[in-house]
């Protein structure tokens, strides 16, 4: 988590909310973001509670809701040997201010393991944590200095800042010009992938095309799509405003959640992208995740992330990056692309089947220690023997992270269990006995 002001959302129905983003930095210092409605001497009285506790402020910024036009959002940061007293104050900023307390982030100093999220709906603790890009672009982003593009961006993130869980993803009414860069994407890529992509990507496909609206002349609406990949997979879809950070994103993954993009890059760039859109997230991704190898595969990913050191979640990171995002498979006596920056990038797509890069057997290990850039072509791909057997390999590899526990994702409850008790381990071993016993009487009537 770094230390930059990221803006929250509050609660719908409360008249203010605020955030607590605990961290650690090689500073040792914790933060909290916290809203107030714009009245006289609100924010006095809540520095008051600082002062009343004996805590100094490190850093204090502020700035005008993007939620609620009535409120100020504060960011303020504080040493963590404050840590107690920093509790007392937000106990009384939270009768103060009627306000949602949420505990966003990561370990504070001398945790043993990072906070993750155990319940799905815990997703939109961090979904809104964004690390770049959202409505905000670069100088050097194709759509910088146009202002139409800005705040069609800003529309985008304004229905992520505001989705939660449960919701149903708001439909967008695409413009012309939008449709007409996703059809020049639409129509390079399917004369690729009949030669160049896998065959699950090809088995799915023209089921988007028939169930999904995926068409040349049409952007399909993520809650169609989602719908679409929880009845294969139970994977689904939940809108970001733009790039998390991979502790987060790949939280989702353990819930079988895809933190997908709404816009579209710039018209004047249709073949180029600085980072994943709409293009990159449907023609990419979306096909993969429904299929149950890959889905499984991927959400092995997402599972050991949780709880993760730091340098494990690089590790992991790195992985996804070249399985999820760059990888390539065997297929019969073909190499094949899954990943989705190859099957939504013309170009690299057909430059990873050549004998230009380097094709090297995926090893977890090896493969998360391989450096990579973000801004050309791949030098060095990963091939997997099947994503079964990348799942397995995936899943020896997170056995060596070090957590002191095992997790489980209880599809039925849509949470993680942390298998640290007997109890829990009992549990499991039913629900084993329970699976074989119907393993057995389906083999017993086949024969």
């Amino acid at each position: 988590m770094d230390a930059s002001f990221r803006k929250k959302n509050g609660e719908n129905g409360t008249q203010s909310s605020m955030y607590l983003e605990e961290q650690a930095t090689k500073a040792g210092v914790l933060s909290c973001i916290f809203s107030l409605k714009e009245e006289v001497g609100a924010l006095a009285k809540a520095l008051k509670l600082f002062e009343e506790k004996g805590i100094t402020l490190m850093h204090i910024e502020s700035r005008p809701s993007g939620m609620n036009k009535e409120e100020y959002e504060f960011f303020v940061s504080v040493d963590t040997a404050c840590t107690q007293a920093l509790q007392d104050v937000i106990s009384g900023l939270r009768a103060q201010i009627s306000g949602q307390v949420h505990e966003l982030s990561r370990s504070k100093q001398g945790d043993k393991v990072p906070w993750f999220p155990k319940e799905i709906q815990e997703l939109d603790r961090f979904a809104n944590q964004i690390l770049s890009y959202g409505s905000e672009l670069d100088s050097d982003h194709p759509g910088f200095t146009d202002q139409v593009y800005r705040a069609r961006r800003k529309e985008f993130a304004d229905i992520a800042y505001n989705y939660r869980h449960g919701q149903p993803i708001p439909a967008v009414e695409y413009t012309e010009d939008e449709k007409k860069t996703w059809g020049v994407v639409f129509r390079e890529l399917k004369t690729l992938y009949p030669t160049h992509a896998c065959r699950e990507h090809n088995r799915v496909f023209p089921l988007l095309e028939k169930y999904c609206g995926y068409r040349q002349d049409n952007i399909p609406q993520l809650e169609d799509i989602s719908r679409f990949l929880k009845s294969c997979t139970g994977f689904r879809l939940r809108p970001v405003a733009g790039l998390l950070s991979s502790r987060d994103f790949l939280a989702g993954l353990a819930f079988r959640v895809f933190h997908s993009t709404q816009y579209i890059r710039h018209g004047s760039r249709p073949m180029y992208t600085p980072e994943p859109d709409i293009c990159h997230e449907l023609l990419g991704h979306v096909p993969l995740f429904a299929d149950p190898g890959f889905a499984h595969f991927s959400q092995e990913i997402g599972l050991a992330s949780l709880g993760a050191p730091d340098d494990f979640i690089e590790k992991l990171a790195t992985v996804y990056w070249f399985t999820v995002e760059f990888g390539l498979c065997k297929q019969g006596s073909e190499v094949r692309a899954y990943g989705a920056g190859l099957l939504s990038s013309f170009g690299e797509l057909q430059y990873c089947l050549t004998d230009k890069p380097n094709i090297l057997p995926f090893d977890p290990e090896k493969t998360s220690a391989q450096k990579y850039p973000i801004t050309e072509f791949q030098p060095v791909y990963f091939v997997a023997e099947s994503f079964e057997d990348a799942k397995e390999k995936v899943r020896r590899f997170s056995a060596t992270i070090p957590r002191p526990f095992s997790v489980r994702y209880n599809p039925y409850t849509q949470s993680i269990e942390v298998l640290d008790s007997t109890q829990q381990l009992r549990n499991l071993a039913k629900s084993i006995s329970g699976d074989m016993g119907i393993l057995c009487d389906a083999l017993q009537k086949m024969e």
